[in-house]
């Protein structure tokens, strides 16, 4: 993600929306990170909770789910915090740079109310711990549908992965 001269009163994207300010020490930036923790624990506790009501508290995890998820989880995260494809989701919280090769743009998180969210949804790692809470939290409560879900994103993920390779050596 570009970052911005914090003077600049037109930021590169043209937009008149003022360049963010990277400290996380703002009492705004410091309460929506507050309500995104208080989210996902929120969502912790009632996967949990459903889990148990239903008696589907699994004793363990297979490898093999360990693994796929893991892909499946860097894959997707990937796809919602920087491909193309995923703008419509992320543009009411965040302002397009420019492209970024690889059918991946360039964005920053909207100031204001928006930040946090536009921060997240921007942000592969930082969406990690949601999808693979999600994926958890399907092993316990539908784990064909999780399976399946975590199968076809590990293998976009792999067949990228196969693409980049090819493109290389051919460029070599």
């Amino acid at each position: 993600m570009r970052t911005e001269n914090a003077q600049d009163a037109v930021p590169a994207s043209g937009s008149a929306e003022p360049a963010p300010s990277q400290s996380p020490h703002e009492p705004q930036r410091q309460a929506g990170y507050a309500a995104a923790m208080a989210t996902f624990g929120s969502a912790a506790v009632l996967a949990g909770w459903a889990a148990r009501r239903t008696g589907r508290v699994p004793e363990g995890y297979a490898a093999r789910d360990l693994v796929l998820g893991a892909l499946a989880t860097h894959k997707f995260a990937r796809i919602i915090a920087k491909e193309g494809v995923a703008t419509p989701l992320r543009a009411p919280f965040t302002v397009f740079e420019g492209e970024a090769g690889a059918a991946e743009v360039d964005e920053r998180p909207r100031e204001g109310h928006r930040h946090t969210v536009g921060e997240l949804l921007l942000c592969p790692f930082c969406l990690g711990p949601w999808v693979g809470g999600a994926y958890v939290a399907g092993l316990a409560l539908a784990p064909g549908a999780a399976r399946a879900w975590a199968a076809t994103f590990s293998i976009v993920g792999v067949s990228d992965f196969l693409q980049h390779a090819y493109a290389r050596l051919r460029a070599d």
